[in-house]
């Protein structure tokens, strides 16, 4: 199984233009998301240890993108090229590229990304002796409950299943957050006692995992789409001893001792998975 990580970024934001390469403690943010999928040992090695070539970052060949790029370039990381809206086909293209089995997919907004939380996700699908999976992730968009905090998404797909969303998807919602088609309106059965995977099917033949977590911190806002969420991330990281190898229990522990930093952004309100960006209706 070839599985590669594909980061979506791009310069233009409506809410917080140019986030991507705003500085988080020296860094800019897409780094910190770059650095800390890399840890994740679910992707798949080069030969030499490494998982740098298995991490892509997917931005657009819109000329405003250029600086994105161009960071990529200069960091030696991957990047692929490709629609601004239509970022199933963007996802589609790059994973095709790298003839990858399984497609992880992060966006460059979460710079708390958890590299144990990817390799959990990834192995509801790669597994041989698990019920086969086409699609696991660890949150799902309403009318199901989230349990891990806004920020630390992960979800992961085959190519078979990718593939046949790019051809059979239509809806501007499914292309431009790339996975819908594949999970909507999925009916998730409740999980046997102590499990904390949830399976069903969707209604176009999908069969799907979601990982949860016990308790439920789904209300924390650890994303980064608006001035407000920059400011509380900047103070997370200011906080961490190490700023690369931590993990998300290491971010919930300043918080709960700091309950006050959360106020920060607690006001910002978190885009649902039906709403588009009104540019691509131009």
């Amino acid at each position: 199984m070839h599985t590669i990580a594909i980061i979506q970024a791009r310069m233009g934001s409506s809410r917080l233009p140019g986030k991507v390469l705003l500085d988080i403690a020296g860094k800019p943010m897409v780094q910190h998301v770059i650095e800390r999928t890399r840890l994740a040992h679910s992707l798949s090695m080069d030969g030499t240890g490494s998982t740098s070539g298995s991490v892509i970052v997917a931005t657009t060949s819109d000329p405003a993108d250029d600086p994105m790029a161009k960071f990529c370039e200069e960091q030696g990381v991957p990047c692929s090229r490709g629609s601004v809206h239509d970022v199933l086909d963007r996802y589609y293209q790059a994973a095709k590229a790298q003839q990858a089995s399984i497609v992880v997919r992060i966006t460059a907004d979460c710079p708390l990304i958890d590299p144990e939380l990817i390799d959990q996700t990834v192995r509801l699908v790669s597994e041989k002796h698990s019920p086969h999976t086409d699609f696991a992730c660890n949150r799902l968009p309403p009318p199901f409950q989230r349990s891990f905090p806004i920020g630390l998404d992960v979800e992961v797909c085959t190519f078979a299943a990718l593939e046949r969303a790019w051809h059979e998807s239509s809806e501007t919602f499914h292309r431009e957050h790339v996975m819908p088609y594949i999970y909507q309106d999925v009916h998730l059965e409740e999980p046997p006692a102590g499990q904390k995977t949830t399976r069903g099917s969707s209604p176009r033949g999908f069969k799907i995992a979601v990982l949860n977590h016990v308790p439920n911190y789904g209300t924390l806002r650890w994303t980064v789409d608006t001035a407000e969420d920059l400011a509380f991330i900047r103070e997370i990281f200011s906080r961490l001893k190490d700023r690369t190898q931590f993990t998300w229990y290491d971010v919930l522990r300043v918080v709960e001792n700091e309950p006050q930093l959360a106020e920060i952004n607690a006001s910002i309100r978190h885009k649902t998975m039906t709403e588009i960006d009104r540019r691509a209706k131009h």
